[in-house]
């Protein structure tokens, strides 16, 4: 947990309020774990999509 800290004390969050640091860090969090979901759907169901590319 320490080395967490330092990182986003040396970050450019780092001198912003406690609030706006817990708001940046969930909405980082927030579009990790979507990815991390889409991610897994897209291994779960790719082969049964069909994708079509054009204009």
């Amino acid at each position: 947990m320490d080395v967490v800290k330092e990182i986003i004390k040396n970050s450019a969050i780092g001198p912003l309020s406690n609030w706006y640091k817990g708001l940046v860090l969930s909405l980082f969090s927030s579009i990790v774990g979507v990815l991390l979901i889409m991610l897994v759907l897209l291994l779960k169901y790719g082969p049964e999509i069909n994708i079509q590319y054009g204009y």
